[in-house]
């Protein structure tokens, strides 16, 4: 798919196809991640792919709608700050800018390869921490569900450009 049309066409899906991934289409998406650009390339994410099947009680305890649970995989992308790159002037830490490049390289190879995907981040950070048995380093900072697509886009709202961007000044 041309990429303009597939960042037109790429939603967030809600209602999935209890289908299996197949496994080259799974390593399709996360060599994506994998290929991210990150601050001096420190790569400073973990990510962690949790089949759902007879896992759906406790995953609902991270986030709690039932279709989080409906498609056959969900991926949890973490953040490792001890690796991230830090901006010298303030301090700023990027590892949260880089797994966000790399979550959103993977949601759009997943729409390429016609999956679905839905990025979450309200979700409970304790459940998460407890049920995917995370270090104290490492921090989640979106899921989002991986499956074939069982609903159909509605229209996107988005603000106009005009909204959103400025030239030279603020």
């Amino acid at each position: 798919m041309e990429f303009s049309e597939l960042i037109a066409k790429r939603y967030s899906v809600r209602a999935y196809k209890p289908d299996p991934v197949e496994d080259d289409k799974l390593q399709q998406v996360l060599q994506a991640a994998r290929l991210a650009p990150t601050a001096a390339n420190r790569q400073p994410f973990q990510l962690i792919v949790i089949h759902t099947a007879g896992r759906e009680a406790e995953l609902k305890r991270i986030y709690k709608q039932d279709w989080f649970v409906q498609a056959p995989l969900v991926i949890c992308a973490c953040g490792v700050p001890a690796q991230g790159w830090v901006r010298r002037y303030d301090g700023k830490n990027y590892s949260e800018v880089d797994v966000a490049i790399a979550m959103d390289h993977l949601i759009l190879a997943a729409a390429n390869l016609g999956l679905g995907t839905c990025w979450i981040a309200a979700f409970d950070p304790t459940a998460a921490r407890e049920v995917l048995h995370l270090p104290d380093d490492v921090e989640p900072i979106a899921f989002t569900p991986l499956g074939y697509p069982a609903d159909r886009p509605g229209a996107k709202k988005r603000k106009a450009l005009s909204e959103l961007v400025r030239y030279e000044r603020w």
